[in-house]
């Protein structure tokens, strides 16, 4: 029996290219505010003490996050409040998105892959990488997919040696 002296690595000789979504992930942390603390029993959103609150609150801790606002209690509250969050949030934060950590997350990727060069995928084989170190949401592959389904020549989700295929334009 001869044995091969060269190891040949089909994957690298492929032409496929990897993307790993974790690299649009903004970098900075992540913080929601619930306005469920500024509620009297609750329940009610008073106006005056809620003006004091944001007048006198320290918003210096939110700087360079990202923030959500949101209201994690059954309670009716009034637009206004959050505007009046995202105004005063503003200066400080990265950036501030109404909704949960979630919907922040999702807007975040949203954002980043808007900025994508698309041309550097035209004709392309592109492998999304499936498995990574941080969480990818759901909405980063959907929208992914789309901007490359005009452009690339394959679209495959999983790793180089093992693909499941989404797209593939034809000839």
């Amino acid at each position: 029996m001869e044995i091969q002296e060269t190891i040949v690595n089909k994957v690298a000789q492929s032409g496929l290219v990897t993307v790993d979504l974790a690299h649009f992930a903004p970098q900075g942390d992540r913080v929601l505010y619930d306005i469920k603390d500024n509620l009297f029993q609750g329940l009610i959103l008073r106006e005056k003490d809620f003006r004091e609150f944001v007048k006198a609150h320290d918003w210096t801790q939110y700087t360079g996050k990202y923030v959500a606002i949101t209201c994690t209690a059954d309670a009716i509250v009034p637009t206004w409040a959050y505007m009046l969050l995202a105004n005063r949030l503003e200066p400080y934060a990265k950036d501030v998105v109404f909704g949960d950590l979630t919907t922040l997350e999702n807007v975040l990727y949203e954002r980043a892959l808007e900025d994508l060069d698309v041309e550097a995928y035209r004709d392309q084989r592109v492998v999304v990488k499936g498995c990574g170190d941080i969480p990818i949401p759901e909405s980063a592959f959907v929208k992914f997919t789309v901007l490359l389904s005009k452009v690339a020549k394959s679209i495959m989700y999983g790793e180089p040696c093992s693909t499941v295929p989404v797209f593939k334009r034809k000839a």
